[in-house]
């Protein structure tokens, strides 16, 4: 585990967002122990007390998982140069207030016109299990695609496309509509369903993600809720540290 420092385990927790954080550190109101701090990567001892404004605060690691509809047209950066709006703007707007405070992480990326399932925590090391290309847990995807559909390049897609980065895992491939493919993945590689589906002459002109591992989208475009402990911890293979 990589070592705590103030600004981050204050987003963490849910106490500051990261900018408010940093502010409120500047500012002389936070304290590590008896000493005030002004350095936002001023390291935390263990089993330091922490406060803000005179008031002890809970910096106990608690991972908070939110499941996200993705529209599109929005990026997943936390900015957008074309000023179309980016994913963490669209997700500020529908969170709730108590989940304001926290420090949230994008979990993997989506392109600007891919909707549909993106995931955010609080906690980096949950972001690199589900983004490790050594968890293996699978992507379900839904594409349509221009072309005619057969057997012939689905066993493909199933087998393992080579690509200019090197072959892929085997995917689990299927039609669902005449023009409408069904494909989950293994590993995480930049457009790599575009590019599968394109190597075998089934160019992409609408993708949609729809599963992560056991979670599967179940809100609104555009909204999002939090998982809970035991989705996280059996739907991603992920085991929340206890508070």
């Amino acid at each position: 585990m990589s070592p705590d420092w103030l600004c981050r385990a204050l987003s963490r927790a849910g106490v500051f967002a990261p900018a408010e954080a940093e502010a409120a550190i500047r500012a002389g109101r936070v304290s590590i122990g008896a000493r005030v701090v002004r350095e936002s990567l001023a390291p935390l001892p263990p089993g330091v007390v922490v406060r803000v404004d005179g008031r002890e605060v809970d910096l106990a690691r608690r991972t908070r998982v939110l499941a996200f509809h993705k529209p599109e047209g929005v990026v997943t950066s936390t900015v957008d140069r074309e000023g179309r709006g980016t994913v963490f703007d669209r997700l500020a707007a529908v969170l709730p207030l108590a989940l304001h405070g926290y420090g949230w992480h994008a979990v993997g990326r989506l392109d600007r016109n891919t909707t549909g399932l993106l995931l955010f925590t609080n906690d980096e090391q949950l972001v690199a299990h589900v983004t490790s290309p050594k968890t293996h847990l699978p992507k379900r995807y839904v594409a349509q695609v221009l072309g005619k559909v057969d057997e012939d390049k689905l066993a493909r897609l199933r087998q393992g496309i080579t690509l200019h980065d090197g072959p892929t895992r085997p995917a689990h491939a299927a039609l669902r509509g005449p023009d409408i493919v069904e494909l989950t993945l293994t590993e995480g590689r930049n457009h790599q369903v575009k590019r599968m589906l394109g190597e075998v002459g089934l160019p992409v002109t609408k993708l949609h993600r729809e599963a992560v591992g056991g979670i599967v989208l179940d809100v609104p475009v555009g909204q999002a809720r939090l998982l809970t402990d035991g989705e996280v911890r059996e739907g991603l293979c992920f085991a929340p540290p206890q508070p």
